[in-house]
């Protein structure tokens, strides 16, 4: 009976042994860690491993964090990135335009302690400062500029954001809009507009491909007309000087006709006389010969014409 009993007793403080030596041991994952209360006060901060802590006197302190977009309470803080993808929220621009706006932000714990112990509902109150820290930014830009300027817009909430939560022992690295969505009127608007500089940049691009036409086919016909100047000077020169070289070749002739002449009949004879003469008579034959009339006048001189011809019959006797 009493074999049995110290059986129980002993077998009930291995339980305990075993029970108290879970407790004790702490397994932290790589990237996570636990802030840890002794008695009500802050003790020590978890690293990533086995930790070893006094049961019922040391308990972990829970922070509140978003899961599945509900808060809850979990006693393992996570020191990777995190990602909080908030809500569609009104927002109002410089030019009194309201829209709806969806932001993503990317943040990272790197101060448990604070993160713990600064602030009571750290996802909320970043979703908070977001919101009306974006309200302030798009409240100084027109509609225009927040279409445009997301780059912009997302640098000054970062910046904003970093500087106010460093005090809860965040990091805030980037900042996103999704969405920017104005109003349906405002988007009809819009859709006017930009059909509307469509269409003017459409007929500034026609008319400047037009003027560029016209302007081309100036030219073209500038450039023709002068081509054609030119060729046309180009034949007037080559013919008068084509008419200047046969003119003269039909001088040479004539010269060397002259002189032949003069060689055949001699120094006492006129040889312009033996050439008027023999033009008179090629010109007197063809007007025998015209199909028009058969009546040949003679002019007075033609008894100068018979006056030569005796001459040039007794040129002939001489040569003889």
């Amino acid at each position: 009976m009493e074999a049995s009993f110290f059986t129980y007793v002993l077998i009930a403080i291995i339980i305990c042994v075993v029970v108290f030596a879970k407790m004790a041991l702490v397994i932290i994952p790589q990237s996570e860690t636990k802030i840890i209360e002794r008695l009500g006060r802050y003790y020590a901060t978890l690293k990533p491993g086995i930790n070893v802590i006094i049961p019922f006197i040391d308990r972990a302190k829970a922070i509140v964090v978003l899961t599945r977009g509900r808060y809850a309470y979990s006693d393992n803080i996570d020191l990777r990135e995190q990602v909080y993808d908030f809500p569609s929220q009104n927002v109002i621009t410089k030019d009194n335009i309201q829209m709806e706006i969806n932001a993503l932000l990317y943040f990272q714990i790197v101060d448990p302690f604070k993160a713990v112990y600064e602030i009571s509902n750290l996802p909320n109150a970043i979703e908070k400062l977001t919101q009306t820290t974006l309200r302030n930014i798009i409240g100084e830009l027109e509609l225009d500029e927040t279409l445009t300027s997301r780059d912009t817009i997302n640098t000054k909430l970062r910046a904003v954001l970093d500087d106010a939560t460093d005090k809860w022992g965040v990091k805030v690295n980037r900042v996103e809009l999704q969405d920017i969505t104005p109003p349906t009127s405002v988007l009809n608007a819009m859709e006017k507009q930009m059909q509307a500089e469509r269409n003017k940049r459409a007929q500034i691009l026609t008319s400047e491909g037009e003027k560029a036409a016209e302007i081309l086919a100036s030219e073209g016909e500038k450039t023709a007309m002068v081509n054609r100047a030119e060729a046309q000077k180009q034949q007037a020169i080559l013919h008068a000087e084509g008419e200047a070289q046969a003119r003269i070749r039909k001088a040479e002739a004539e010269a060397k006709a002259i002189e032949l002449i003069t060689e055949a009949v001699g120094k006492s004879t006129n040889p312009a006389n033996y050439l008027l003469a023999q033009k008179y008579i090629q010109m007197m034959q063809e007007l025998a010969n015209g199909d028009k009339t058969k009546t040949v006048y003679l002019p007075y001189e033609a008894t100068n014409l018979l006056g030569s011809i005796g001459g040039i019959k007794d040129l002939f006797k001489t040569t003889e």
